[in-house]
């Protein structure tokens, strides 16, 4: 999944959210459910056997066979093989809605989507009242980002069942993504009428509150999902950042220190913690957990760039060039970093070298539209020409 931060503010000073916490969270958990909620699907040949009926004999007796091989196929872990055979099902009883809802679940465990929302849309047009079947097209279509797409399935599922709960969550998850924080806290507030004790989902309600600015709201939830579960370390994260933001500097360290206790090799941690102490004045102390943040989560890019930000600062110009050229190797697309690398050796002199990374951030502006990004590499190349 792809990394995401999103910014707030305190005191004036960038905080940055666990959002990828959060995110991944909110994605992971409906995938569980699917499987669950739609491992009866698997078994259609008892499902089935109305329709059966009404085929030739030879039919009936290759379709029964198919049947029964796909759930074999299933239970051995040969999913392609079972997506072949459910496949040639399908082609046999093309009005079956329960053979499509098992090829659909079976693309989805492979993450194959765009034929998972294929297969379930064709389960829905053939039995418009399964709430299931809405649940599980709306999880396909928001794995694609079709966010929109996915909150009109989960709607529906919502409906057609009041008491499917995990439709909810997913509307709630979808509607955030979209950044309508009041639809999602008002659809996890549903589920909370049946699970008034779901810690993910009072975390995901302070997480919306966190994203309106408003951290009172954003505390009473987090907190009451700390104390359901206080060994979760995104709730501590989100919490400490609720705490920052009412100016509670004391109780959001605290926060933010378990977080890194409860999770010691996660990188966001040590990253969050950094951005505390460099908003503190305390530089030494952030490089030294932005380096934690390396050390543990090599691949973390906001923390080899923040180190070379701050090497710039110091003119501490081969660290600099170091970080930007790790950063350049995670994020091949970063014209900033292509800037920044280009006035670190700019800084030690090595004016060529500076030349062709001015000129990779230029073309990289121009490729994205930032005409203001690609005047300034214009204007460093011409300084150094």
């Amino acid at each position: 999944m792809t990394l995401t931060l999103m910014q707030l503010t305190a005191n004036k000073k960038k905080i940055w959210t666990a959002s990828f916490f959060l995110i991944a969270g909110l994605v992971a958990t409906p995938q569980v459910v699917l499987g669950q909620s739609l491992a009866p699907h698997l078994a259609p040949n008892r499902l089935a056997q109305n329709q059966i009926s009404q085929q030739a004999p030879k039919d009936e007796e290759r379709l029964n066979e198919l049947l029964d091989k796909g759930r074999e196929q299933v239970e051995a872990g040969t999913i392609p093989e079972a997506i072949a055979t459910y496949q040639e099902a399908a082609q046999l009883q093309p009005d079956n809605a329960r053979i499509f809802s098992a090829l659909g679940f079976l693309q989805a465990r492979q993450s194959n989507f765009q034929a998972a929302v294929e297969a379930y849309e064709r389960a829905v047009a053939l039995e418009s009242d399964n709430s299931d079947f809405y649940y599980a097209l709306g999880f396909s279509k928001a794995n694609l980002g079709d966010n929109a797409g996915a909150a009109d399935a989960y709607r529906r599922a919502t409906e057609l069942n009041r008491g499917n709960t995990e439709a909810f969550v997913g509307l709630g998850v979808v509607l955030a993504r979209q950044e309508d924080y009041p639809g999602a806290i008002a659809a996890y507030r549903q589920v909370l009428t049946s699970r008034p004790n779901d810690a993910r989902v009072h975390e995901f309600i302070g997480f919306a509150y966190l994203q309106e600015e408003d951290y009172s709201q954003a505390l009473e939830s987090l907190q009451k999902a700390a104390q359901l579960d206080p060994r979760r370390a995104s709730i501590q994260l989100n919490l400490g950042i609720a705490r920052l933001n009412l100016g509670d500097v004391a109780g959001g360290m605290t926060a933010f220190e378990k977080a890194a206790q409860l999770e010691p090799r996660n990188g966001l941690v040590h990253l969050q913690l950094g951005d505390i102490f460099r908003a503190q004045g305390n530089i030494d102390q952030a490089i030294a957990q932005y380096e934690r943040a390396n050390s543990v989560q090599p691949d973390l890019e906001e923390a080899h760039a923040v180190i070379g930000e701050i090497s710039l600062e110091r003119e501490d110009y081969i660290r600099a060039i170091v970080e930007y050229r790790e950063v350049i190797k995670l994020s091949p697309q970063n014209a900033g970093a292509f800037y920044n690398l280009g006035q670190a050796l700019e800084g030690r002199g090595r004016e060529q070298e500076a030349i062709a990374a001015y000129q990779s951030a230029y073309d990289l502006y121009q490729q994205q539209n930032d005409s203001a990004g690609a005047q300034k590499a214009e204007e460093a190349i011409d300084d150094l020409d």
